[in-house]
């Protein structure tokens, strides 16, 4: 008869402490992965990613998916953010359209009233004398100006939009900065794309990008790997899709207003606090340097500047209305709900200094 064999002591203690330690392990991932989504959901008010997308089957483009729903904000049957405007337009009724990317789509936002293209049209529709106001917000997150004007032709212009805004400059001076640090050899190529698992967990997701963006300051903050350019070569092509936008809200609409671009970086920020004003442009333009993208913000706006004067457009010159902090700035582009509301009165102001626009509001 065999003896009862007996444990060895030290085998079972490590077997315990190796089965204590993962369980420990995943509750410590379960644990985080709750905490990001409940921060997920409170910033943006979704456990998911805030933006996504379809393609629309007319346009081509990508747009938000009609019917998405979040605590902040909801996509109507066309795939534009908030209300959908009548059709056909009603008599009387004065129509705004908001042209632009993530920074018109404000999915920072806490709620559809508390976006700058809400508030702008909330603001319209006091001033209106006789009539009555609506808008459509035709923000789509990474849309740069070729966008916007196909946007403009094939999905806003069916609404007979009355007046036309356009707000944009950073994903265009992305794409012009990447195509010259290619050019460099300071970029490899676009490389925004995460891994499979990042598009199934949102918590890899937060984690990827934040070690990504956390890697891409380091590198702005280096002697190597820098794009060099003279901001005034640097814009030719977004002056041209600038020029070409304007020529094709002109035909579509009785006004056209282009805004400057806001940005958190501002001049005379000390060297830390313009580091981290500058921390999601460098997610995007890991080449550049603070001092770069001051340099090529305030070329763009330059050119917004000239291109409405040769087009006749109305220029709204609010780029450092809202103050540079974070406070106003969720991120180095995007606004919080106080920012919008900051932006938002900037806007109406000018607006309500030009005969233009009075004239229209007046009924």
């Amino acid at each position: 008869m065999s003896r009862p064999t007996t444990p060895t002591p030290g085998r079972a203690t490590l077997g315990s402490k190796l089965l204590l330690a993962g369980g420990g392990l995943l509750l410590a991932l379960l644990a985080v992965k709750g905490a990001l989504r409940v921060r997920q959901y409170a910033k943006y008010g979704t456990f998911g990613q805030m933006h996504a997308f379809v393609i629309d089957p007319e346009s081509g483009l990508e747009i938000p998916p009609p019917g998405r729903t979040t605590a902040h904000f909801t996509i109507n049957s066309r795939g534009f953010r908030g209300p959908l405007p009548d059709q056909p337009k009603p008599p009387g009724r004065l129509r705004l359209a908001f042209l632009g990317a993530s920074t018109t789509f404000c999915a920072e936002a806490g709620s559809e009233s508390s976006t700058w293209p809400a508030l702008v049209a909330a603001g319209a529709a006091k001033d209106r004398t006789a009539g009555s106001v609506d808008y459509l917000n035709a923000g789509v997150g990474g849309h740069q100006l070729e966008q916007m004007r196909i946007n403009l032709e094939k999905r806003v212009a069916p609404f007979e939009p009355d007046v036309v805004f356009l707000y944009e400059a950073t994903n265009d001076l992305t794409r012009d900065t990447r195509e010259l640090a290619v050019a460099q050899g300071v970029y490899t190529g676009h490389s925004d794309a995460g891994s499979t698992l990042g598009e199934i967990s949102l918590t890899w997701y937060l984690i990827e990008k934040n070690l990504t963006l956390g890697k891409r300051k380091q590198g702005a903050a280096g002697e190597t790997g820098r794009v060099r350019f003279e901001p005034r070569e640097l814009s030719p092509g977004y002056r041209e899709r600038l020029a070409a936008l304007c020529d094709a809200a002109k035909a579509r609409a009785k006004l056209v207003v282009l805004m400057t671009f806001s940005t958190q970086a501002r001049r005379g920020q000390d060297p830390a606090r313009l580091a981290q004003a500058c921390n999601t442009s460098f997610y995007y333009m890991p080449y550049m340097t603070p001092e770069l993208l001051l340099d090529g913000f305030d070329e763009y706006n330059r050119v917004a500047r000239e291109v409405a004067a040769e087009k006749g457009v109305l220029l709204l010159d609010v780029a450092q209305s809202v103050p540079g902090d974070r406070v106003h700035f969720n991120d180095s582009v995007h606004f919080t709900d106080a920012g919008c509301a900051v932006f938002a009165a900037a806007v109406l102001e000018r607006l309500r200094s030009d005969p233009r626009w009075t004239a229209l509001v007046g009924g």
